[in-house]
């Protein structure tokens, strides 16, 4: 027998998720009214419609910037998204604004672990390794990755536990807003500017 779902509940789920009322209501359905279970269902499911739209060609957008610290940090940041419609949206302007203050606190050197020049990899590698001498054998593979994961997750900003939320990257953040807008988008590019910094 299934729980009766009041309009109360859907309200919480969809408050919490940002997801539509029917889809609210099929997740709090299938969780037999346990919020926190929907509340999984529907991330599970956004997760997979994201995967979906990865594909999909961003041609639209938004430019923003973001001034922090009295002038001292400043971000210039592009974000691209399927239309026009979805670059006017509320929700997509607060992303790319959350998005360049993120930047702005934690200085990313990129966007993913593919875009870090080779010769930092290298370093960090060889750094790794030598930090690993002495142990077994097979555990010296295992301790230069877990460096290079712990490395990847300070300098590259897909990686990096989301300012406002550090239970989540920012790649869980696009992931979220993605499915909860319907679009592929994709962070195209972002240059920081500090007084001092070269």
């Amino acid at each position: 027998m299934s729980a009766q779902i009041s309009a109360k509940q859907v309200g919480e789920l969809r408050a919490q998720t940002g997801a539509g009322l029917m889809d609210c209501k099929k997740a709090l359905t299938e969780a037999n009214g346990d919020l926190e279970a929907a509340a999984t269902i529907l991330r599970k499911k956004g997760v997979a419609s994201a995967d979906k739209k990865s594909g999909r060609a961003t041609s639209e957008g938004l430019v923003d910037s973001y001034i922090h610290l009295g002038g001292k940090v400043g971000v210039l940041i592009e974000v691209n998204c399927e239309t026009d419609f979805v670059a006017k949206n509320d929700d997509f302007k607060a992303f790319v604004k959350d998005i360049s203050l993120h930047i702005a606190a934690l200085n990313p050197v990129a966007i993913s672990r593919e875009e870090v020049p080779a010769e930092l990899v290298e370093k960090e590698r060889e750094v790794a390794a030598s930090q690993a001498e002495g142990k077994p054998a097979q555990a010296v593979q295992k301790i230069i990755e877990g460096k290079l994961n712990k490395y990847f997750a300070g300098v590259c900003l897909l990686d990096q536990p989301f300012v406002k939320d550090g239970d989540k990257t920012v790649q869980d953040v696009l992931t979220e807003t993605i499915a909860k807008l319907g679009e592929n988008m994709k962070i195209k590019r972002f240059v920081r500017f500090a007084i001092g910094e070269e």
